[in-house]
């Protein structure tokens, strides 16, 4: 993504580092893989650039997940899966959206609401953790 002028290294290397993974990173995890290319970088500023991101609509919370926020660089409507186990948020596919337009409607007409978007968060177990559980039980 190309940003305007304003933006600097420091906050172009954030967006580079979120936009560059589909683990739903937090903000220290985007820290730890840019402090020794950016070693005055702060956590900090990590903080502050996310925020900014989140106010323009660049980016978005996935929401806390084991006691940190989570940040998604994709921001088109779509649903996640987080693992109960190891705290992996994976994204459902687009294609397999569960509220369509006539669900929406229909909701917005009986709570008197206006809908302006969703999020949808399945909780579980995912391949890796319950693979690893039945083979604990296996034993």
């Amino acid at each position: 993504m190309q940003f305007k002028r304003n933006f600097s290294a420091k906050r172009e290397a954030i967006y580079r580092t979120l936009s560059s993974t589909d683990s739903h990173p937090t903000a220290e995890w985007i820290y730890e893989k840019l402090k020794t290319e950016i070693p005055d970088l702060s956590l900090g500023t990590v903080y502050r650039n996310l925020s900014v991101f989140k106010e323009s609509g660049l980016v978005k919370s996935v929401g806390v997940v084991n006691g940190h926020e989570r940040f998604d660089w994709d921001t088109s409507q779509h649903s996640h899966f987080v693992c109960n186990c190891c705290f992996k948020i994976i994204d459902i596919p687009k294609s397999r959206m569960f509220i369509d337009q006539n669900t929406v409607s229909h909701l917005e007409n009986e709570c008197d609401v206006h809908i302006q978007n969703h999020s949808i968060t399945f909780y579980g177990l995912c391949g890796d953790c319950s693979k690893k559980i039945s083979e604990s039980e296996d034993k």
